[in-house]
C-alpha cells in the first residue's frame, strides 16, 4: 500500500517520525498510538491518524485540494477497517484484524521500509568517506567544490538519521545506548569548523552502518511511544529553538545600542565613571596589529610605514548597517562627511598621524574614525601605537616609557585586551602580553591572537593556540591575514581573506584539534561575543553612573540658569539684533550737522594755519589796518589764503575726513558688547566697512570737488555771509587766545615761574647782545673782538649752551642753563608773542573797519571764514547723498549677507561657545539633554534584558 503511494506523482517521499508536523489548513489532523503517516506533496502536507473511540463505528474521511482520499471505519477496540486510495481508484481493499496478526502484520509492513532506511543510510556513510578522500587528494579549488558536496550529503544523512527524539520509553538498553552514541557524535562533529577535518576517517565510516542500524531499530520501536509525549517533546524543542535566536537578536540589539551610547558618552567628556568596554589593540610594532585590523574591516584603511606612522590612538568604532550597501568612513572631528574610497581615509589617518612632531613622536589626543558597512560586525576598537625596543636618533629618549604610558591607560578595566603577537616571535618576549598581565594578571579580559601563522610549523603553531605555557582566559586565535594575490583591493576583503585562510589551515590536519581556534571569521566572532558579555555585564553600573551625572546636570541648571533653555540660533539672532540696533542709533546721531561740524572744524583750523603763516608771523601786521584799499601787497596775500584754501583737495580730504570718523565709530561699535567675545566677527564686520566705503570714496570726493570749483575762482559774499564769518573769526581768536594762555600757564606750572622768567631774560639778553654785536661788526668789520659774545645761533644751540659759562655784563657772575630750560623759555616767547598779536586782531575784528565784506583785505581771518563756510556747507551736501546715505543703507543687508546667511549649523555653534557665558550655559545644556538621552536609551535596555530573563524557557534534555 505504501509503494503504491510512493509511486504516485503527486509525492515526493515520505518519512516515519514522531516530530512537528506542518498542517496543511485543507484538511483535518486524526490522531492515533499506533501510527502517523506523513505524506509530503509539492503544495500541502497530509497527516492521517487512527485513534479507535469506544466500540461505536467511526469513519474518517478526509477532503481537501489533494487527490489522495483516506476511509478509516472502526468495530470495537481491536478491529480496524483500512482503506486508502486516489479519487477514483482504489488501491487496497478491506480486511479484517485481529490480535494475533498484528506482529505478523507489523514484520511484513515494515520490514521493506526499514531495510531501504538502513541502506541508504548506509550508502550516505559511504559516499560521505569517498568524498572525503577525494577531497583530501585534490586541488585547492577542487576541494572546496567537494567539501561543498560533502556537507550536502552530511546535511541529507543527518536529516534522515538524526531527526528522531530520545527514547526513553519501551526500548531496550543496548539500542539505547547505540542511539545514544550515535546523537553525541554528531553533537560533537557539529562544534567543529566546517573548514577543519575530521581526526579518524575511519570512524566516519563505521559510525554510518550504526547509524543506520540504531534509525531502523528506534524507528520500528518507536511506533508504540504515544503521541502525547510527542508533541509535547516537539513543543519543547521549537520553543528552546526559538529562545536561542531571540536571545541572539538581543546580544545584537544590546551590543549595537551601548554601542551608540558610549558614542554619546564621549562626546560629552571622558569621566571615567562613564566609561564603557572597549577592545584595546596592542602589539610590538610590525607585529601585525594593521592586518588583523584591516582583515577584520576588509578593506585596507590603515597607515603603514616604517618610521612610526601610528602616533596617536585611533578610536574606531564598527558600525553594522544591514539594510545598506555602503561602506564609507566619517571623522566626527573634522567633519568631513561620508568618505567611501578607504584610500582617502588611510591618507588622512596618515596625515594626522605625521602631525605629531619627531619630537614628540606621541600623542594621547585620540583619532575618531566611524566605518559603516553591511560586512562588518558591532564593534568599538582602539589601535595603539606599537611597543618598541629602541629608538632611533631623530626620536625622544622616553619614546618607549610614553608608548607603555599610552598604552596602560587605554588597557585599565573595563577595556578588553587584544595582544597582538607574531607566530615567529616567542611569547616569553611578547611586549603585549607582558603589558596585559601587569593589569589583567589572570587574563580574564585579554585575548590573544598570533599572526603569521604560515611563518611557522604547524606543530609549533599548535602548541601556541593550545592556550597552555601561556594561559588566557579567553584563549589565543591563530590568524595568517594574509589576503591572496591579484585582489581587487577596492572590494571588500574578508571573503577572499577568510577562504585564503580556509585552504591554509584545511591543508594542516593539526589545527583541527579540540581547543584550537583559527582564522579571522573566529576572531570576529569571539571579539563579538566577548564585547557583548562585557557590555551587558557594565549594563547595570553605567546606568548608576548615568543617572548620578544626570541629577547633578540638573541641579546645577537649576541653580546657575534657572532651568532657561538656549540655542546657538538664538544667541546669534540675538547679537544681530544688537549689532543692528548699535548702528541704527549711530546713524541717528551721525547726520548732516555731525558731518558739517567736522568739515567746519577741518576748515577752521585750516584757516588759522594760513593766518598765522602769512599774516601773524609778518612784522608789517601792525600796518594792516593803516593801509590803503588799494595795498597790492596786502591783496596778494589775501588771494594767496583763499587760493590755499580752496585749492588744497576740498574733496579728497573732506570725504577721507568723515570715512575716518565712520571708521572710528564703527571700531568702537565692533568692540562693544557683545561682539567684543567675537573676534573674527568684529573683523569680518570691519572688513566689509571698509569695503563700502572704498566703493563710495572716489565717487563722492570727485562729486564734492566738482562743486567746490567755482569756489576756486570767485568768492561771492553777502552781509550775513560777511557778519557770520566775522562772528566765527571773533570766536576763533578768543578761543586761540585762551589756547595761548593756558599753553603759557602750563609752561609757568611745570618749570617754574622764576626760573622761567629768568630763562626768558636771558634769552632777550643774549639776543640783544646779538644784535650790538652784529652792529659793532658794521662798524668795525677789520677789528678783532675776543671778548665778543657767541652769535644768536649758537647761544640757542643746546650743545653749547649746556657747554659754556654765559657772561653777564659785570664779568663776574656765570649762569649754566640746561638746553630744556632754553626751549621752554622760546616756547613761552612764543606764545606770549602770538598772545599779543591775537589780541591785536581780535580787536581789528571787532573795530568798525570789520563790518563791510568791502574791508576784506583788512579782516583776512573773516573773509576765509566765510569761505570756509561756503565750502563746508558745499562739501557736506554731497558727501551726505554719495557716501552716508549708502553705507547706512547697505550695512544692515552686508550684515545678514556676511554674519547671518553664510553660516551653517556648526559655524553658528563656534559663534555661540565663543562667548565664554553662553559656551558654558550651551554645554550644560546640552550634557543634560545628552545624559537624559542616554538615560532613556539604558532604561529600555535594562526593561528590555529584565523580560529577556523573565520570558527565557527553562532548557530541554534531547
Amino acid at each position: 500500500m505504501v509503494g503504491q503511494i510512493l509511486k504516485h506523482p503527486t509525492f515526493t517521499g515520505y518519512r516515519l517520525a514522531t516530530d512537528a508536523v506542518v498542517r496543511s489548513p485543507a484538511f483535518r489532523s486524526i490522531r492515533s498510538p499506533i501510527i502517523r503517516l506523513h505524506q509530503i506533496r509539492r503544495h500541502s502536507t497530509v497527516q492521517a491518524t487512527f485513534k479507535p473511540i469506544g466500540s461505536s463505528v467511526n469513519v474518517y474521511s478526509l477532503r481537501g485540494s489533494s487527490p489522495f482520499t483516506s476511509t478509516f471505519r472502526t468495530r470495537g477496540f481491536g478491529h480496524v477497517n483500512i482503506g486508502l486510495g486516489l479519487k477514483g481508484t482504489q488501491l487496497g481493499g478491506v480486511r479484517h484484524l485481529s490480535f494475533s496478526s498484528v506482529p505478523k502484520l507489523l514484520w511484513t509492513a515494515f520490514r521493506l521500509p526499514v531495510a531501504g532506511v538502513t541502506v541508504g543510510v548506509a550508502g550516505v556513510g559511504y559516499a560521505n568517506y569517498k568524498i572525503q578522500d577525494m577531497a583530501s587528494k585534490s586541488h585547492e579549488w577542487v576541494s572546496s567544490i567537494f567539501i561543498d558536496a560533502k556537507d550536502f550529503v552530511t546535511s541529507l544523512g543527518q536529516g534522515i538519521a538524526l531527526d528522531l527524539p530520545t527514547i526513553d520509553v519501551g526500548i531496550p538498553s543496548t539500542l539505547k545506548s547505540l542511539f545514544t552514541k550515535s546523537s553525541n557524535q554528531h553533537s560533537l562533529e557539529s562544534d567543529r569548523p566546517r573548514f577543519i577535518k575530521k581526526d579518524d576517517d575511519s570512524d566516519s565510516n563505521n559510525s554510518s552502518p550504526a547509524v543506520g542500524a540504531a534509525v531502523a531499530v528506534a524507528t520500528a520501536t518507536n511506533l508504540f511511544v504515544s503521541g502525547e509525549k510527542d508533541e509535547e517533546e516537539d513543543n519543547n524543542e521549537a520553543k528552546v529553538n526559538v529562545t536561542t535566536n531571540v536571545q541572539e537578536d538581543q546580544f545584537m540589539i544590546l551590543t549595537k545600542k551601548l554601542i551608540e551610547v558610549r558614542n554619546i558618552l564621549m562626546s560629552i567628556d571622558h569621566n571615567e565613571a562613564l566609561r564603557l568596554p572597549s577592545i584595546v589593540v596592542i602589539g610590538s610594532q610590525s607585529s601585525g596589529k594593521t592586518s588583523v585590523l584591516e582583515a577584520i574591516v576588509g578593506h585596507e584603511f590603515l597607515p603603514k610605514g616604517s618610521n612610526m606612522v601610528t602616533r596617536r590612538p585611533i578610536e574606531l568604532t564598527l558600525i553594522h548597517t544591514p539594510k545598506s550597501k555602503e561602506e564609507y568612513g566619517e571623522f566626527p572631528q573634522l567633519g568631513l562627511g561620508k568618505i567611501h574610497d578607504f584610500k582617502h581615509i588611510q591618507q588622512t589617518l596618515r596625515d594626522m598621524n605625521l602631525a605629531v612632531p619627531e619630537s614628540e613622536c606621541v600623542s594621547n589626543k585620540p583619532i575618531e574614525l566611524r566605518i559603516y558597512s553591511p560586512n562588518v560586525p558591532d564593534l568599538t576598537l582602539i589601535d595603539l601605537p606599537g611597543y618598541i625596543q629602541v629608538n632611533n636618533k631623530n626620536q625622544p629618549e622616553t619614546l618607549k616609557e610614553k608608548i607603555f604610558e599610552l598604552c596602560e591607560q587605554y588597557i585599565k578595566e573595563p577595556n578588553i585586551i587584544l595582544a597582538v603577537c607574531a607566530a615567529d616571535v616567542d611569547l616569553a618576549n611578547s611586549e603585549a602580553l607582558k603589558a596585559s598581565r601587569k593589569v589583567d594578571p589572570l587574563g580574564l579580559r585579554t585575548i590573544g591572537v598570533i599572526t603569521k601563522m604560515d611563518l611557522v610549523e604547524p606543530e609549533v603553531g599548535a602548541t601556541i593556540l593550545r592556550n597552555s605555557d601561556y594561559p588566557l582566559h579567553l584563549g589565543y586565535i591563530g590568524v595568517v591575514c594574509k589576503p591572496p594575490e591579484n585582489l581587487n583591493v577596492q572590494k571588500n576583503i574578508t571573503s577572499a581573506l577568510v577562504r585564503h585562510e580556509e585552504s591554509f589551515f584545511r591543508s594542516n590536519y593539526v589545527y583541527s584539534q579540540r581547543g584550537i581556534q583559527v582564522g579571522v571569521g573566529t576572531l570576529r566572532r569571539k571579539l563579538m561575543e566577548v564585547l557583548e558579555e562585557n557590555m551587558a555585564k557594565s549594563l547595570f553600573s553605567i546606568v548608576g553612573a548615568v543617572q548620578a551625572e544626570l541629577e547633578e546636570a540638573k541641579y546645577q541648571f537649576k541653580v546657575q540658569y534657572n532651568d532657561r533653555r538656549i540655542t546657538a540660533e538664538s544667541y546669534v539672532a540675538e547679537t544681530i539684533d544688537s549689532i543692528k540696533h548699535n548702528f541704527k542709533d549711530f546713524a541717528h546721531s551721525f547726520g548732516k550737522p555731525q558731518v558739517r561740524h567736522e568739515v567746519r572744524t577741518m576748515l577752521e583750523q585750516r584757516v588759522l594755519d594760513l593766518c598765522a603763516e602769512l599774516y601773524w608771523t609778518d612784522k608789517r601786521i601792525t600796518d594792516l589796518a593803516k593801509s590803503s584799499r588799494d595795498d597790492l601787497y596786502w591783496q596778494y596775500k589775501l588771494d594767496m589764503c583763499s587760493a590755499a584754501l580752496t585749492k588744497s583737495g576740498i574733496g579728497r580730504t573732506s570725504t577721507q575726513l568723515v570715512v575716518d570718523v565712520l571708521l572710528a565709530n564703527m571700531e568702537r561699535l565692533a568692540s562693544m558688547e557683545p561682539l567684543n567675545n567675537h573676534p573674527e566677527t568684529s573683523r569680518k564686520i570691519l572688513n566689509f566697512t571698509n569695503e563700502i566705503l572704498r566703493n563710495k570714496f572716489h565717487t563722492t570726493a570727485d562729486q564734492v570737488e566738482n562743486c567746490v570749483k567755482p569756489y576756486k575762482y570767485e568768492v561771492e559774499c553777502t552781509e550775513q555771509e560777511w557778519a557770520e564769518g566775522v562772528k566765527r573769526s571773533i570766536s576763533l581768536i578768543e578761543k586761540e587766545i585762551d589756547y595761548c594762555n593756558k599753553a603759557l600757564q602750563h609752561l609757568k606750572t611745570t618749570v617754574g615761574q622764576r626760573k622761567l622768567r629768568a630763562a626768558i631774560k636771558h634769552v632777550l639778553d643774549a639776543e640783544k647782545e646779538e644784535v650790538r654785536r652784529q652792529a659793532r661788526l658794521k662798524d668795525d668789520s677789520s677789528d678783532d673782538h675776543p671778548d665778543a659774545l657767541p652769535s644768536a645761533s649758537t647761544v640757542t644751540s643746546p650743545q653749547l649752551i649746556s657747554a659754556n659759562n654765559i657772561v653777564e655784563s659785570n664779568d663776574t657772575v656765570r649762569l649754566h642753563v640746561s638746553p630744556k630750560l632754553i626751549e621752554k623759555a622760546h616756547e613761552a616767547i612764543f606764545l606770549r608773542d602770538r598772545a599779543i598779536i591775537l589780541k591785536y586782531r581780535l580787536a581789528a575784528l571787532k573795530s568798525r573797519q570789520c563790518k563791510s565784506p568791502e574791508n576784506k583785505q583788512y579782516c583776512p581771518e573773516a573773509f576765509l571764514n566765510m569761505v570756509a563756510e561756503k565750502l563746508t556747507y558745499t562739501a557736506v551736501m554731497f558727501i551726505q547723498v554719495e557716501l552716508l546715505t549708502e553705507f547706512f543703507f547697505q550695512f544692515p543687508r552686508e550684515v545678514d549677507n556676511k554674519l547671518v546667511y553664510d553660516l551653517d549649523r556648526k559655524q553658528i555653534l563656534q559663534f555661540a561657545k565663543e562667548n565664554p557665558y553662553i559656551r558654558k550655559h550651551l554645554e550644560l545644556q546640552e550634557r543634560k539633554r545628552k545624559l537624559g538621552e542616554v538615560m532613556d536609551k539604558l532604561n529600555y535596555l535594562v526593561r528590555r534584558q529584565r523580560d529577556i530573563e523573565s520570558t527565557k524557557a527553562p532548557t530541554v534534555a534531547v
